[in-house]
């Protein structure tokens, strides 16, 4: 007997919207994927901001060391391990002797920079509420004891020293070992990349090596000069504590922008609280120095380095020191300065070519 067949066909299935075979399915698994995994990567970041940082500033002296090291090489022919090892003895003996020139020699005289500067501030805001500008009794008081307030931890943070020790060991024994041997760790992570993207990548961090390194040699220059002549300028013109101010203004001088005001700051306070006359010359000290910073050391090293807008240094330096504080602010420079170059490689352009 003939088998009958049905008259209407089977229903086909369709894959329900849990199954894997479904393309939607895939495609906004996928979507989902790439958010949750950018979610994750700034709550990361914030999270895990501190060690980051600590890397950068290991890549930064590991960019130090490698250009001491290159410099040497172009004298003395010996091996790259030993050039590391003389530039990372003169920097510690460099280290060493700021150290004690500040603990042995400046200690007492941070408390008397923290009178002075007290005392000043008290005096502009008795200046300011005589002319009607600041109400005695008002928030502007609250605002002058925090201002002196942070003032004292600051002059009490660069006297003892003690806080960033242990950062700052993590820092010179990150940049130690990058600098020995940053071959190693280049191909490590350019490992996790696809092979057809590796020798971009080596492009890239060779880029942004080499601009760290123009980068850093600018910031070590800026800082001795300006150290320099402030120290110089203002024994020759009378003013208190001329040797730490000097020493203030070279640190700071690693904060480009911020760190210039806050030195400035400094030196005019100090400068007024021994007459008028002094004061004035202070401030012409400071602008001289200023002015031959960025009208002569600058540009010098900004043909040789990488180009950074002003406000955009600023900018970063602001918000990464809001968000991650003093590291933050150190590294915004280097931070901005290497994103810029990676950029500058994706978009197809050239930092040498641009320059």
């Amino acid at each position: 007997m003939p088998r009958r067949v049905p008259s209407n066909p089977p229903h086909v299935e369709a894959p329900g919207p849990v199954e894997m075979r479904d393309p939607l399915t895939r495609a906004e698994l996928k979507r989902a994927i790439v958010w949750v995994s950018v979610v994750l990567a700034v709550v990361l970041t914030y999270v895990l901001a501190q060690p980051l940082l600590l890397i950068v500033g290991g890549m930064v002296f590991a960019a130090m060391l490698d250009g001491g090291a290159r410099l040497i090489g172009r004298v003395l022919p010996i091996s790259r391990g030993l050039r590391i090892a003389i530039v990372a003895l003169f920097a510690l003996l460099f280290l060493i002797g700021v150290v004690w020139y500040a603990g042995v020699e400046l200690v007492g005289q941070f408390e008397a920079l923290k009178a002075v500067v007290t005392t000043q501030l008290q005096r502009i805001q008795g200046w300011a509420s005589q002319l009607g500008l600041m109400p005695r009794g008002g928030p502007a008081e609250d605002i002058g004891r925090q201002l002196m307030g942070s003032l004292g931890q600051l002059t009490s943070a660069v006297g003892t020293a003690l806080g960033a020790v242990s950062s700052l060991a993590m820092i010179v024994v990150l940049g130690l070992f990058i600098a020995a041997e940053p071959r190693i760790y280049e191909r490590g992570l350019a490992w996790m990349l696809p092979i057809d993207q590796r020798e971009g990548f080596y492009d890239a961090t060779t880029d942004m090596a080499r601009t760290l390194r123009r980068l850093m040699a600018g910031r070590l220059l800026g800082m001795a000069v300006e150290g320099f002549f402030i120290w110089i300028a203002l024994t020759l013109v009378g003013v208190p504590m001329a040797g730490l101010l000097g020493l203030i203004t070279g640190i700071l001088a690693f904060l480009p922008n911020i760190g210039a005001i806050v030195s400035g700051v400094l030196t005019i306070l100090v400068g007024f609280s021994a007459g008028t006359d002094t004061g004035l010359l202070a401030i012409g000290v400071y602008a001289m120095v200023q002015i031959f910073d960025g009208y002569v050391v600058v540009p010098m090293v900004a043909r040789r380095s990488v180009d950074l807008a002003p406000a955009l240094v600023l900018g970063m330096q602001l918000l990464l020191g809001a968000l991650f504080g003093i590291l933050g602010l150190m590294f915004a420079d280097p931070i901005v300065a290497m994103t810029k170059v990676a950029l500058e490689r994706r978009s197809g352009l050239d930092p040498e070519q641009e320059r």
